[in-house]
């Protein structure tokens, strides 16, 4: 909720979503808060004092918490899993002898494409990453990214004129290829979390 508080418009660090509408957006935050034992952790609104044209998005990073069982039932499972290009996330807590309740949750989603396994319990990782078939996969204390940069085609050096993206050779060669794990553990000594940007 803090690091969420410092998104502004004026720096670009929150901004446009091209991929949804605000009253989509809320609708969708208003649907998944219909379920029981749901709750806003933060966020939900439309951002203040904004020019953004209705077409787009225009919301403040949001949060819903959703707990485990309730998110696994039928009724409830796609809408708590619908991806949403946006600064959303859906939140669970779990116990220890809920594990296999988490490892359900990864396997009934209908696209395996990247995951993060964000713990310091190498044992815990283990056994998700060991359980799940999901494709680039960060795991860590930290677990940094999203996406999956590590498997993209963008071309030589990165230049996008040289990229296959989008192509069906691209998509070939990106989600046809082994699984990547990348671990993320350590923190430097004195390291703090640099500005949102």
């Amino acid at each position: 909720k803090e690091n969420a508080s410092t998104r502004t418009l004026d720096d670009l660090s929150v901004a446009p979503v091209l991929t949804h509408t605000t009253k989509d957006f809320l609708g969708h935050t208003a649907r998944l808060l219909e379920i029981p034992g749901a709750k806003l952790m933060f966020g939900g609104k439309e951002l203040d004092n904004h020019n953004i044209p209705e077409v787009y998005g225009a919301v403040e990073p949001t949060a819903v918490f959703v707990p485990l069982k309730e998110m696994l039932k039928d009724e409830n499972f796609e809408v708590c899993t619908t991806e949403i290009f946006a600064p959303f996330q859906v939140v669970t807590t779990f116990a220890d002898d809920e594990r296999s309740l988490v490892i359900e949750a990864c396997e009934r989603m209908s696209n395996h494409l990247t995951a993060a396994v964000v713990s310091n319990d190498v044992e815990f990782q283990t056994a998700i990453l060991a359980n799940t078939v999901n494709g680039t996969t960060y795991a860590g204390r930290r677990a940094r990214t999203t996406g999956a940069p590590q498997n993209h085609w963008f071309g030589p050096a990165g230049d996008a004129r040289g990229a296959g993206i989008g192509t069906p050779e691209a998509i070939k060669m990106v989600w046809s290829c082994h699984r990547e794990i990348i671990m993320d553990t350590v923190v430097p000594s004195g390291w703090e979390q640099p500005k949102a940007t």
